[in-house]
């Protein structure tokens, strides 16, 4: 069975991400493990800069605790890419992101990720309620059916 391959469109916010040299591997493209250095680089900058949350000093943390990346076109350094973020769930304590991750240009993903994270407190890693600045934020790239 084959997954359609998700449009620029289906994405609300975009954080560019440069490659660099060594994210090449020997078969001179991107090498799959660094997408999902790229996934979770374009949902955290979106908690930091969308919903405010500390990395350093704040007592919730978001934890991954699971994901997954179809390819669909490699890419390569120097290609200049970016990533795609919406929301498909919300619970209580949790979040799954889904991640387009665009060559410069192109309208279809050359990688579509997603990801869960469960928010906790930073001192005893117990799950807690997403913090309500993040939830509001991430509400804003909530899709119906995703």
């Amino acid at each position: 069975m084959s997954k359609s391959v998700p449009l620029r469109h289906d994405y609300a916010y975009f954080v560019p991400i440069t490659t660099r040299w060594h994210d090449n591997d020997f078969y001179g493209h991107v090498n799959n493990v660094t997408y999902y250095s790229y996934i979770d680089t374009v949902a955290n900058h979106f908690l930091i800069h969308q919903g405010e949350l500390d990395i350093r000093n704040s007592d919730i943390i978001g934890v991954v605790v699971g994901s997954s990346c179809d390819y669909f076109s490699s890419v390569a350094y120097p290609d200049e890419l970016q990533g795609g973020l919406r929301v498909a769930k919300i619970g209580n304590s949790s979040v799954t992101y889904q991640v387009g991750i665009f060559k410069d240009g192109s309208e279809q993903a050359a990688a579509a990720g997603s990801f869960t994270h469960v928010f906790v407190t930073r001192e005893n890693q117990r799950p807690t309620a997403i913090p309500s600045a993040i939830r509001k934020a991430l509400e804003t790239l909530l899709v119906a059916n995703a």
